[in-house]
């Protein structure tokens, strides 16, 4: 399917399934997000990031939330 035909799909769907499918969508792409973030925490991508963090912690350079 190509995403013209999977647009006009998504565009004909009763208000009720366009619900169902957005919520299901909303889902789908949380857990890929997830998945991604799992992968690239596994594999070292964001060791950088997480020292910036510990270094702006420790140097004071935090606010609280």
């Amino acid at each position: 399917m190509s995403l013209q035909q999977l647009e006009s799909a998504v565009v004909g769907l009763s208000p009720a399934d366009l619900d169902t499918f957005s919520r299901w969508f909303e889902e789908y792409m949380a857990e890929a997000w997830d998945r991604r973030i799992e992968s690239d925490a596994m594999a070292g991508r964001l060791d950088a990031a997480g020292q910036r963090a510990d270094t702006d912690f420790e140097a004071g350079r935090c606010t609280p939330l």
